[in-house]
């Protein structure tokens, strides 16, 4: 991880190196057919990979990309002081003089990982940068950002297994622990190669959910992404979205769900609805695929048409704005506020402006009347369905107590009816 500006500079200097080293060796490699020059040359952009994945956070959470949750649980919390100080723009120095404390002695607690703080210098840091944990001091913290260094990492004992094999998602062989069942399921979906610091999760959501509870949820989607690929040819995802004026004259269809998702596939876009697991929060994902898809998963957490529509738009936010630019990044999230998270902001805005733009939306008598009538009105000339536009106005009054009968209640998960018990 990177600490600083000046540990930004040395690292920059390192990846121009050894990308320079990298090239070099291809070109020898490839000229000589030289088999050991090949596994330098790999061995060099393994390392160049690493760099990049540090500069990339490091300039998300210094360039205010990247918000967080309000509490954090012990565990998570060395690495979540160094986010925040970052994140508010403060140097490792400034820090320390907040805090009456020697430069050099905050240098040492973020190269350890605070090993050697304290709990009440832990506490007194994360006072200082507003970071508030958890009261029960539980390891089921989150934050911006979820990471692991590699899969020996996991604490297997943690994960839902029972919930999974429950669910069918894989089943243990005769005399087979669940931890070991477990942990072949992860290696053949595919899922071992996402629990690496080149595969950074990205959270939105206040509540705090259960990290390694997202893993094995992500291990399903990827399972299945997976056999969708193998079973038939997926047309190749192009950065082009004129495509989705078409997806949104689908709102109107009564099977507009189901409809989307073959729309979703025929553009490159896997699409998957799988239940949260218990403790999760989660109301919608995005990632890339092994094969280098896009995936979209629902978890239809709330049963109504204007949240599908809403949190289907902003992963597709993440999807043309972030997945290809933020390439270590999957993206989870909890339909909430999102504070001055700015890509999440920004996949906000993208849902909006996809679903109704802004100058079309300034035109909505609705907006004014809160009256059933008139957004029956409006979703007739806009040509999308009424419940968009009672979802919106509910948002932006902050009121979910009005236009209850125009959202959609319960008429989302009977389209999907075998990935619900």
């Amino acid at each position: 991880m990177i600490f600083s500006n000046k540990q930004l500079s040395i690292a920059q200097r390192e990846l121009e190196n050894l990308s320079e080293a990298r090239d070099h060796a291809f070109e020898r490699a490839t000229a000589d057919d030289d088999w050991v020059g090949k596994l330098q040359a790999d061995a060099l952009s393994s390392q160049i990979a690493d760099i990049e994945v540090d500069i990339q956070e490091y300039l998300m959470l210094r360039d205010g990309e990247i918000g967080f949750t309000e509490r954090y649980g012990l565990a998570d919390l060395p690495r979540v002081l160094i986010q925040a100080r970052i994140a508010q723009g403060l140097s490792q120095t400034e820090l320390a003089a907040r805090l009456g404390m020697k430069a050099q002695q905050i240098q040492r607690y973020e190269a350890s990982g605070y090993l050697g703080a304290n709990l009440s210098r832990l506490i007194e840091i994360a006072d200082e940068l507003d970071v508030q944990v958890a009261t029960s001091f539980s390891d089921e913290g989150s934050g911006g950002l979820m990471v692991w260094s590699g899969f020996d990492e996991i604490d297997w004992n943690r994960l839902p297994a029972k919930e999974m094999v429950s669910r069918g998602w894989y089943e243990p062989e005769l005399g087979q622990s669940l931890v070991s069942a477990t942990q072949s399921y992860f290696t053949r979906s595919g899922a071992d190669a996402y629990v690496t610091a080149h595969h950074r999760k990205k959270l939105r959501g206040h509540h705090l959910p259960n990290e390694l509870t997202l893993l094995a949820w992500q291990a399903r989607i990827l399972d299945v992404a997976g056999r969708r690929v193998q079973e038939r040819e997926i047309a190749a995802f192009e950065h082009n979205d004129e495509w989705l004026k078409a997806l949104v004259r689908t709102t109107v269809e009564e099977d507009g769900p189901s409809k989307a998702v073959r729309l979703l596939e025929e553009n490159g876009i896997l699409f998957f609805v799988e239940p949260q697991l218990p403790g999760s929060y989660l109301d919608g994902a995005a990632m890339l695929a092994a094969s280098g898809h896009p995936v979209i998963a629902l978890t239809l957490r709330y049963d109504r048409l204007d949240n599908f529509w809403f949190v289907l738009f902003h992963e597709l936010g993440h999807v043309y704005r972030h997945l290809f630019e933020h390439t270590h990044l999957d993206f989870f999230d909890e339909d909430s506020p999102v504070g001055e998270d700015a890509l999440e902001l920004e996949a906000d805005q993208f849902a909006l402006d996809q679903l109704i733009p802004q100058d079309a939306w300034n035109s909505c008598l609705s907006r004014f009347a809160l009256s059933p009538e008139a957004v029956q009105l409006d979703a007739r000339k806009l040509g999308v369905h009424h419940s968009i536009i009672a979802g919106r106005i509910r948002r932006e009054q902050e009121n979910y107590t009005i236009l209850t009968d125009l959202i959609g209640q319960g008429e989302v998960r009977r389209q999907f009816e075998g990935e619900f018990s």
